[in-house]
């Protein structure tokens, strides 16, 4: 087999965007607004797993409507996808997606079905591991935009420190499989606090080139959806933003852990990347304690012992 190599260029590539957040956070509405920026024709479709919650905002936005009902198992959403760009969509919008990870026939429920028919742990994770791995691996070669609006818990910790058991708050944390956050082009977790503004100091990954297109305290809506077009076209580079801004974003990252840190680091300019050996080895502090706490469960939010029974 032969290979053809020619000089790279950004040219419409693929965007997968995460919203997560707990009820009343603004997901549904924030994925619709972003839509509508990267897709201003109105080619939209709404993959609804929620009993049709979706039509709730049929009055405000144009998009194509899709009941998903269970089981939630990951060729579904392939399926569902494949038809919504077979119908002509540019976006897709899945809501919710948490329903593949802990839904009716979700994978959770999939292992758990598999454990009470005799397939002991960890075997019985293998299959629905797998079926989620072929998905994934469809999601990737997909060639619309899709947005998946996932729900979040809000996690504790349990510590002693000084002789005293202490609770420690976590944040809110997206409810998928472990690894799905990796593979989005951008993520965001947002609160019930301030629907549809994204919290950077929760969970989320945006690229050096993207950060500009989501100011702080502000909402995602089109203009967001419309600057990621264009950069997913090759248009021009986010605006430039400040040491300060680099450095929070690069604290917010170790504390998801030392892949995430690596994977973000992994996109940064050469510059970026110098700047940030002044906190090199805080960062490597914050990342591994991250580890210590998501090996302790798993690596999964919302991960006990008996919902994946020691898969």
């Amino acid at each position: 087999m032969s290979f053809t190599f020619a000089p790279a260029v950004r040219e419409q590539v693929s965007l997968l965007i995460a919203l997560a957040g707990a009820s009343g956070s603004g997901k549904t509405k924030s994925a619709l607004r972003l839509a509508e920026g990267i897709s201003p024709s109105g080619k939209i479709a709404f993959v609804d797993t929620e009993a049709r919650r979706g039509l709730h905002y049929a009055d405000q936005h144009r998009f194509l409507h899709a009941d998903m009902r269970p089981p939630f198992k990951p060729i579904r959403f392939v399926e569902a996808i494949a038809a919504a760009e077979a119908a002509g969509a540019e976006v897709v919008i899945l809501d919710s997606f948490s329903h593949e990870y802990d839904g009716e026939g979700g994978i959770i429920d999939w292992a758990d079905a598999l454990a009470e028919s005799g397939t002991k742990a960890p075997g019985n994770w293998k299959e629905p591991k797998l079926a989620h791995k072929r998905m994934m691996n469809a999601l990737l070669q997909c060639r619309a935009t899709l947005i998946f609006c996932l729900r979040a818990d809000e996690k504790i910790e349990i510590v002693r420190e000084g002789g005293r058991t202490q609770v420690r708050p976590l944040g809110w944390m997206p409810i998928c499989e472990k690894r799905f956050m990796y593979e989005m082009t951008a993520s965001f977790t947002l609160s019930p606090d301030s629907p549809g503004i994204p919290r950077f100091d929760l969970p989320h990954k945006v690229q050096e080139q993207h950060r500009g297109f989501f100011p702080e305290r502000k909402a995602i809506d089109e203009a967001c959806g419309q600057q990621l077009a264009a950069w997913a076209r090759g248009g021009a580079q986010a605006p430039r933003r400040t040491k300060a801004d680099l450095l929070a974003d690069a604290r917010a990252q170790a504390a998801r852990g030392s892949f995430a840190l690596a994977e973000w680091h992994a996109g940064l300019p050469e510059r970026a990347r110098v700047i940030l050996e002044e906190i090199r080895d805080e960062l490597a502090t914050v990342a591994e304690a991250a580890d210590a706490h998501a090996d302790e469960n798993d690596g999964f939010p919302g991960f006990t012992a008996a919902s994946e029974q020691a898969a």
